[in-house]
């Protein structure tokens, strides 16, 4: 590896520059970190998920440039990776003995948070639909750019969304 001097730019092998990664990184984490939140359903599993996935994207950095909106490739990277790591956790743990105690579980102050609870409840693609609409403020078209679905299928899954919600929240209130 050769040391970089002040003033230059690191380059990796396809172009992008790794200042032009650690830029997009530190403008776009917070953005990001809310995003995971809000799929993951807690902080701690968010930063894990942001992590892997600025790893994955950051060893290719010029190609996710080449593809176009960075921001729009990582979300949707972020989902994918999310679902998978849902339908893994799925799967049954089967263990030899039960373990002694109980392992003390981290307070999350919006667990018990009717809405937060109901968000939690849905299906990954709509709690994303619905993050990205009203929590990013996203329109239906970039959302649908951000997944990789149609926009129908964006409106689909929001009004589904809406409906399961409106359901969830009117039996609690």
């Amino acid at each position: 590896m050769t040391a970089v001097l002040p003033g230059e730019r690191a380059t990796d092998r396809g172009g992008g520059t790794t200042a032009d990664f650690a830029d997009f990184v530190r403008m776009s984490l917070p953005g990001l970190l809310r995003y995971g939140h809000a799929l993951t359903g807690n902080p701690h599993d968010a930063g894990d998920l942001v992590q892997t996935v600025l790893e994955k994207v950051g060893a290719r950095w010029a190609g996710v440039l080449r593809k176009g909106d960075p921001l729009a490739y990582v979300r949707r990277s972020m989902a994918n990776a999310n679902t998978s790591r849902w339908r893994r956790r799925r799967r049954e743990d089967l263990v030899a003995e039960f373990p002694d105690a109980v392992a003390a579980a981290g307070h999350d102050r919006l667990e018990h948070e009717p809405l937060w609870q109901a968000l939690r409840a849905l299906p990954p693609r709509q709690r994303a639909v619905v993050v990205l609409r009203f929590y990013d403020g996203l329109s239906e078209a970039e959302i649908a750019h951000a997944l990789g679905v149609s926009a129908g299928t964006v409106k689909s899954q929001n009004s589904k969304a809406m409906a399961t919600l409106r359901a969830r929240l009117g039996e609690s209130g």
